[in-house]
């Protein structure tokens, strides 16, 4: 089984950052060099995570047979045995035993070594440039490279400029006592950990609290509500930004004709425009019209490089926030489902909108209505709430150990404890899964973090191939850098690093690649050990929610239940949900009944919410709709209205489509 088990965790951990990848990238639109630096960052990180594990058991292993050979040393340099007879002892069996996941001598320090140093140069010089190439509005890859390189001209700068003098300063000082290789690993750990506790601070709170919140499903719902009327008017912004720089595109494309020099980048940019913009602009266009440069005046290739970097942002953002609308719908949808069988005395789980799909075999016999609701409406919330009680269990050994690793006697950190335990009995199974167990726990809070954290529009991990390339590569860049103080930090917690245990022992391949706490005195006697107690403060704050109520003091409304604007933002989310709700019901219907062609409209009181009815438009109703389909509101002027009519009419193609009130009147009472 000799390095079985290592190739075995390299191919699983493949498929676990492809999956990942696959679930937030898009394999189809995105470059593949955007996807192939994302998935070898994600892919090497996960790799260290689930990798060392193995390392910690062989150091043990190895300990344990160097420990015994020693012994063999000394009982044989005695000149009489136990029977007083001279001549040597008999041979004292080994209690050491080898551990399944054994892996040889000699693998581990060239595997360590090429993972860590890839990350590095992945993290610090390739994805920077990466970014900058992708986000790029260039025509050509020199174009790309060239405006790449520009942007990151600052940030290499500085990396030279840094190396240029730490290379001065050891030639001058030769009696200098660190390398230019320590000081540069110290640099890269301690900026890792300052970035670590703070996320981590927040994680291990956040994770429990939201498993013990999901098992409350009024709250979940008010939260959606919340979320769908902050995601409406992300989607109206979209919708609008997209209609400007599709205006923009127009003028563009009108002005330079099929023979100008620069029509080549007008097609470029009109291909990432969605397709019924490229059909309205085809039709208006006249392509048999020639150019005159004496007469207007055209854009330049440079605002064109602009122009084409807006629209793929525009683009992006509209097809995200289409995208989430339609998964917030589907989430309220099932939630309100819930809420409304929890009384059901049947104990069979009806939904409202039924899928158009058969029901599969898993269906059928296994996850019958009966058994989907003793788990919606019964079992689900104590399983949540007993996940929450065991995450919450973690955090607390967490944070305990994080502020007693440094106590060697006696040994305060509940991690080293176990470890420590299962190293005398040399149980390396045990010492696998508890090592294993913690750092994926660490993991998780940290990586948790990093998929939920949002900045504005410029990094944002959206599930269903939603995330752009830029926000993908950020994420790849932060993994890098997080992961490797991690893990030091997680030997530090078990005191397998002999700077914090202060014992003669074996270090693991790790450590003796990457590098140690003790690399550099004055940061490992100080700021390794006394800055990951901030953990505790920072996780007061996130438990009493400090960081949303200074959100929303500066104006970014967050969801709190104790705000009036929470109030009003849910109860706006709860109609437009509504509304949601009555255009997929109108199109379920007209999917399973023979409509007249002419269109129809679906009439809903609010004094009446099962009474629905079905009615054929007037000629008013039908003369009077507005171009995007739109009712006419009286004056210009509306609100949310307890009476709500939604009409559907065949437009060009056979589509029905709801034409509830503009974007413009929904947030009027707001």
């Amino acid at each position: 089984m000799s390095g079985a088990a290592l190739g075995l965790e390299i191919v699983l951990v493949f498929f676990l950052a492809l999956f990942l990848l696959h679930r937030y990238g898009d394999f189809r639109k995105q470059q593949r060099m955007v996807l192939f630096g994302t998935l070898l960052a994600w892919y090497l990180c996960f790799l260290i995570v689930f990798i060392l594990p193995l390392d910690v058991s062989t150091t043990i292993y190895r300990q344990c047979i160097e420990d015994h050979e020693e012994h063999l040393t000394v009982s044989t340099v005695s000149p009489t045995n136990r029977t007083g007879s001279s001549g040597p002892n008999p041979p004292i069996p080994s209690p050491c035993h080898r551990p399944w996941s054994y892996i040889p001598e000699g693998i581990m320090p060239v595997f360590w070594r090429v993972v860590y140093w890839t990350s590095q140069c992945l993290t610090w010089l390739l994805l920077p440039f990466m970014q900058s190439y992708a986000r790029s509005g260039g025509f050509s890859i020199t174009g790309k490279i060239k405006t790449a390189l520009i942007e990151n001209a600052i940030y290499y700068g500085t990396y030279l400029l840094i190396f240029g003098s730490l290379l001065i300063y050891v030639a001058v000082h030769p009696d200098w006592p660190y390398e230019l290789q320590t000081i540069g690993i110290t640099a890269a750990n301690t900026w890792g950990l300052f970035l670590l506790v703070l996320l981590l601070g927040y994680g291990l709170v956040e994770i429990p609290r939201s498993y013990w919140n999901a098992s409350r499903h009024g709250h979940l719902l008010m939260k959606t509500y919340f979320k769908a009327s902050k995601l409406m008017t992300e989607k109206a912004d979209a919708e609008e930004n997209l209609e400007d720089v599709m205006e923009e595109v127009r003028k563009v494309s009108e002005s330079i004709k099929y023979n100008h020099p620069l029509r080549k980048c007008i097609d470029t940019i009109l291909r990432k425009c969605p397709v019924d913009y490229q059909e309205k602009m085809g039709r208006n266009m006249d392509d048999y019209e020639d150019f005159d440069d004496k007469q207007n005046s055209y854009p330049t290739e440079k605002s064109l490089v602009k122009l084409h970097k807006q629209v793929i942002y525009a683009v992006q953002r509209h097809n995200r926030t289409r995208v989430q609308w339609q998964i917030l719908l589907q989430q309220a949808v099932h939630l309100e489902d819930v809420a409304k069988n929890e009384t059901s005395l049947s104990h069979q789980f009806v939904h409202s909108f039924q899928s158009a799909e058969p029901p599969g075999r898993f269906s059928r016999y296994v996850y019958t209505p009966t058994v989907e609701w003793y788990w919606e409406c019964l079992l689900k919330r104590w399983f949540y709430r007993l996940v929450s009680v065991v995450l919450t269990l973690f955090s607390v050994a967490v944070v305990w150990s994080e502020c007693t690793f440094f106590s060697t006697r006696p040994v305060l950190s509940l991690f080293a404890v176990f470890i420590q335990l299962a190293e005398s009995d040399y149980n390396y199974l045990y010492i696998e899964m508890a090592c294993f167990i913690t750092i994926f726990f660490l993991c998780t809070c940290v990586y948790s973090t990093v998929f939920r954290i949002r900045v504005f529009n410029y990094y944002y991990l959206a599930s269903h191939h939603q995330t752009d390339a830029y926000s993908l590569q950020f994420s790849g860049m932060l993994f890098c850098r997080l992961t490797p103080p991690l893990c030091l930090n997680f030997l530090g917690l078990i005191h397998m690093d002999s700077a914090i245990s202060h014992r003669q022992k074996l270090p693991t391949a790790y450590t003796s690649i990457m590098g140690s706490m003790r690399v550099l005195s004055f940061i490992a006697n100080g700021f390794y050990i006394y800055y990951p107690m901030l953990i505790v403060i920072l996780c007061i704050a996130t438990y009493f929610s400090l960081g949303t109520r200074c959100l929303n003091l500066l104006g970014f409304q967050q969801f709190m239940d104790d705000s009036e604007m929470t109030s009003d933002l849910i109860d706006e989310g709860k109609e437009l949900i509504r509304r949601g709700e009555s255009g997929v019901k109108i199109a379920e219907i007209k999917a399973t009944q023979n409509v007249p062609q002419t269109g129809f409209c679906f009439h809903r009181e609010e004094e009446e919410a099962e009474d629905r009815r079905w009615r054929e438009p007037t000629e008013s109703e039908k003369n009077d709709h507005h171009a995007d389909g739109s009712l006419p509101s009286a004056g210009g002027k509306s609100s949310l209205r307890l009476s709500v009519i939604f009409c559907i009419s065949r437009h060009a193609g056979g589509r029905y489509l709801s034409m509830s009130s503009s974007r413009n009147r929904i947030f009027d009472d707001v």
